[in-house]
């Protein structure tokens, strides 16, 4: 028998406050797995690994997504479903928040005269939005200082993780890439105009459960995985989002096409009236490859006419 949820019993809890990245990597096994995945190493003792993610119940509405202390590292990952280039001014208050918590759990003496180890922070920002972003960029604190120079600076890592990106990374935590194949499920069912978005979240859940994908979690919880994606999915600027991004693109594609057209014309100008190759290129400022693999198409284009 299929399972149905009530809509109304979907929106009857509004205090649920998890992520469903948080909830994906709350045990310390995946978390290490993916710490393994990104830094290279192969820890396999789940008690190398300290869980500090902070709680906005107990550190004044300071609330990350997932931190932990592994070896002399002290690691914050952060989920994003959107381009956020705040990342490391909100990053900086976690670790401060987070390396406050750390000293007086340790009872370490910051008046001391001998140096107080800490642990190295590494900082990594998982994003899955619409906008098609790199596989990795580092964004910087001092990007948002208001003059040069500073005291302070705080890198944040941003990994791509929708599905197909970052493929070296997925196929080393496969935890991560079962959660990269479930959102790209719900924004593939949800794109369609012909299902609704409860249908639309239901036939991913259906279509990941029966392929592995998430089975854990979904078995054990889908009333409340459904519950998050209903509740932070938005259809409408979903939709928006993707028509905007099609419009950028072609936008993008028409800028480079008018571009290409232009040099063009410039160039056959230019050999109408003898000029070399590099004269050319120097003329145009562009590269001498750019403007010969250019003459040696319009050249094939010609010849095509005749």
């Amino acid at each position: 028998m299929k399972e149905t949820i009530e809509y109304q019993s979907i929106h009857g809890n509004r205090n649920h406050k998890d992520s469903l990245f948080r909830k994906v990597f709350r045990k310390k096994k995946d978390l290490l797995d993916l710490y393994n995945a990104i830094n290279g190493t192969n820890y396999e003792n789940e008690e190398d690994l300290e869980i500090n993610t902070l709680d906005n119940a107990l550190y004044m509405s300071v609330k990350n997504d997932v931190s932990c202390i592994v070896g002399c590292t002290m690691n914050l990952y952060e989920h994003q479903s959107s381009y956020n280039p705040n990342m490391p001014l909100r990053g900086l208050i976690y670790f401060a928040q987070l390396y406050n918590i750390y000293t007086e759990k340790r009872k370490l003496n910051l008046f001391s005269s001998t140096l107080q180890k800490i642990p190295t922070p590494q900082y990594v920002v998982f994003y899955n939005g619409l906008k098609n972003e790199p596989d990795r960029q580092v964004l910087k604190l001092s990007d948002a200082f208001q003059t040069e120079g500073g005291c302070l600076e705080c890198e944040a890592v941003m990994l791509n993780i929708n599905y197909g990106k970052n493929r070296d990374l997925m196929e080393k935590c496969r935890r991560l890439e079962e959660y990269a194949i479930f959102v790209a499920k719900v924004r593939e069912y949800a794109a369609d105009e012909k299902i609704s978005l409860v249908d639309a979240i239901t036939f991913a859940i259906d279509e990941c459960m029966k392929n592995g994908v998430l089975l854990d979690i979904l078995a054990e919880e889908r009333a409340e995985v459904y519950m998050y994606i209903l509740e932070s999915f938005d259809k409408e600027m979903y939709e928006r989002d993707l028509k905007e991004n099609a419009i950028a693109e072609g936008l993008a594609e028409g800028l480079a096409e008018g571009r290409a057209e232009t040099l063009r014309v410039l160039i056959k100008k230019k050999l109408a009236k003898g000029k070399s190759l590099e004269e050319i290129a120097d003329a145009l400022e562009e590269d001498v490859e750019t403007v010969e693999a250019m003459i040696k198409k319009m050249e094939e284009f010609k010849g095509s006419l005749s």
